[in-house]
């Protein structure tokens, strides 16, 4: 099948801009280096979220839903842009969130009220001894809540954390062939692409756009922001082949194109760390864009310390694929990490 015949709601802006790192480039000496800005993609302080709820949006209109569930933490970028997302479709938005209710929302949760987020529900991540149990009861509860309202006479929608892989899969396999497309422009082709890796849709997308569009001739670098590497790398597999199978088509997958590092998490997901805050900090000083906390700067650290170490000298051309999140740095866990140390 076809990427054009799937059924999709057009949201965003296409294409987003890709831009070349000049004075980032020159400091490194070594391969061309772009920026291709999904935080530009035109909804509510955009990210990579937007491309794949076009997918998952198409779905539930064609069910004919009246209201969409979704889940994630407190300072979710996936739920901000949903509730934004639903309400251009005229869709309510229910959120599910990991974390304890705070006094002044900040970050994302404020613009979740700005937006107008119909309800908010609340687990508690006391009661959980680790993360992985967290998102599986956030996961439930939103579960739990599509049945309450479907006694109420309601057709809700379900999206989960980060939206269905295979969602996720066809909105980044069209991202490649997009990038494709601009580099082309200027008799170029993409190399390597380096990514944040979470729930690692995106990158199960780049992948399958590099195989399909580019003979898997285009590396794909998943930086991940808290899953281990072995256990990402089986799921990017798994989701891989749902996606070839849904589109009907027979390729191999080659094991060197599954490639993730996790050595830049630090203690754990949404912890700040020191080699991302100087990553934020140099794309800033260096080329005026900021990046998020949370996700494209420990992304942006693992690419800063892999083109130190000489990771990819065979490389032309890199692109670094900006996801998105900037409304975590005004987040009350994560603003103070920035104005520490900073002369008055």
């Amino acid at each position: 099948m076809q990427l054009g015949k799937i059924p999709r709601v057009r949201l965003g802006e296409y294409p987003t801009p890709l831009a070349e790192l000049q004075n980032f480039s020159r400091m490194f000496r070594g391969p061309r280096l772009f920026i291709k800005r999904d935080d530009l993609v035109g909804f509510a302080l955009g990210g990579n979220k937007v491309r794949k709820l076009e997918y998952a949006l198409a779905e539930a209109l064609s069910q004919r839903t009246t209201v969409v569930i979704t889940s994630g933490a407190t300072q979710s970028n996936h739920v901000r842009l949903t509730i934004a997302c639903a309400n251009r479709l005229g869709l309510r938005t229910v959120a599910v969130l990991r974390g304890e209710k705070p006094d002044v929302p900040t970050g994302n949760l404020l613009l979740d009220r700005i937006l107008g987020v119909a309800e908010i529900h609340w687990v508690n991540p006391k009661e959980y001894a680790t993360r992985e149990e967290l998102v599986r009861a956030t996961e439930e509860r939103a579960l739990e809540l599509a049945e309450e309202l479907r006694r109420r006479g309601e057709n809700p929608y379900v999206i989960p954390n980060g939206c269905k892989p295979l969602h996720s899969a066809l909105a980044y396999a069209g991202c490649v062939m997009e990038i494709l497309e601009q580099m082309r422009a200027m008799n170029l082709a993409p190399d390597v692409i380096v990514t944040a890796c979470g729930t690692a849709g995106t990158q199960t997308g780049l992948v399958l756009g590099s195989l399909l569009f580019a003979q898997g001739q285009i590396r794909v670098v998943g930086i991940s922001v808290s899953g281990k590497a072995e256990t990402l790398k089986e799921r990017i597999r798994r989701n891989l082949e749902e996606a070839l199978r849904f589109l009907g088509v027979n390729i191999a997958v080659p094991s060197q194109s599954i490639e993730v590092y996790d050595d830049y998490v630090g203690p754990g997901y949404a912890i700040p760390t020191p080699e991302m805050r100087e990553a934020v900090e140099f794309l800033a000083r260096t080329e005026g864009i900021l990046l998020d906390p949370v996700y494209t700067g420990k992304a942006m650290a693992g690419l800063l310390d892999l083109l130190r170490r000489g990771a990819f000298k065979d490389a032309k051309n890199i692109v670094f694929l900006h996801t998105g999140g900037i409304p975590a740095l005004f987040a009350d866990t994560q603003a103070p990490v920035f104005y520490a140390q900073l002369p008055l």
